[in-house]
């Protein structure tokens, strides 16, 4: 299916939060079907297990990782048939390493024509450093695990490699002058950001901006925001805030991006 095929089939559905994991959501229906059997309802089982409702119902609907007690609890709370024990070490988040409001946005990424970012509160993730990326998720609010941040790195130095595996494709960056004077993971993550930054602003499909800290018009205050183009040529924006991001399909705010970041 297409961009487009997808839009005509209704704007609404891309900005809705991708798929779920299968392996997810198809423990929560096991999950849901041993309570249901057990003739319990959600808050007599979440009273059981020792866990809120809402978290049960998040992780009987797939949208939450079940944590390691979670799975011993409802185990004996439900029968002990080892079914849940067995099914969890193959549990699977879906896309490692991405958050789940950025995913779809992250598989147009692959395969668009252009794409524009404007960022005010760090140096967007196709341009950053290791040392920097790293530093970006060790600040992680709660901390992430030695593996959750791994998987983090991982993904997102992956997802650079479109700029020189895509040299035929134009990338436009705007980033704030306080970004570089953040002095995030401290003077030498710095200085290898700096010429990381120079090294990829330096290929002919890359274009590199910075908004002046003195520049007294500024058409971006409402935050980060991006832009693409798709195969089909239709264009579509992503802006994001805290713990969410939003893509935009229909055109009013779709011309509202292009008239803020200028293309």
């Amino acid at each position: 299916m297409t961009a487009d095929d997808a839009l005509a089939a209704g704007d609404s559905d891309w900005e809705r939060e991708p798929a779920r994991s299968g392996s997810l959501r198809t423990f929560g229906a096991v999950v849901q079907a041993l309570r249901e059997h057990a003739g319990l309802s959600r808050q007599e089982f979440a009273e059981r297990v020792c866990f809120s409702r809402h978290t049960v119902e998040s992780v009987e609907q797939g949208r939450r990782m079940p944590d390691p007690s979670f799975v011993e609890r409802a185990e004996e709370a439900l029968g002990a048939t080892g079914a849940l024990r067995r099914a969890a070490p193959h549990l699977t988040r879906g896309e490692p390493g991405l958050a789940a409001w950025f995913r779809q946005w992250g598989r147009l990424e692959r395969v668009a024509v252009s794409l524009c970012t404007y960022e005010c509160r760090l140096m967007p993730g196709l341009l950053q450093s290791e040392g920097y990326v790293r530093a970006v998720f060790a600040n992680s609010i709660p901390l992430l695990t030695d593996e959750q941040l791994e998987a983090q790195v991982t993904a997102r130095l992956d997802r650079q490699t479109m700029l020189r595996e895509r040299p035929n494709v134009p990338f436009s960056f705007i980033v704030e002058e306080p970004v570089f004077r953040r002095g995030l993971g401290g003077p030498e993550v710095m200085r290898g950001l700096f010429d990381h930054v120079l090294e990829q602003s330096a290929r002919r499909n890359v274009m590199f901006q910075v908004m002046p800290l003195e520049s007294e018009a500024h058409a971006c205050l409402d935050g980060p925001m991006r832009l693409l183009e798709t195969p089909e040529g239709r264009r579509l924006a992503y802006s994001e805030g805290q713990q969410n991001g939003r893509l935009i399909a229909d055109p009013k705010g779709r011309c509202h991006v292009v008239g803020c970041v200028g293309v």
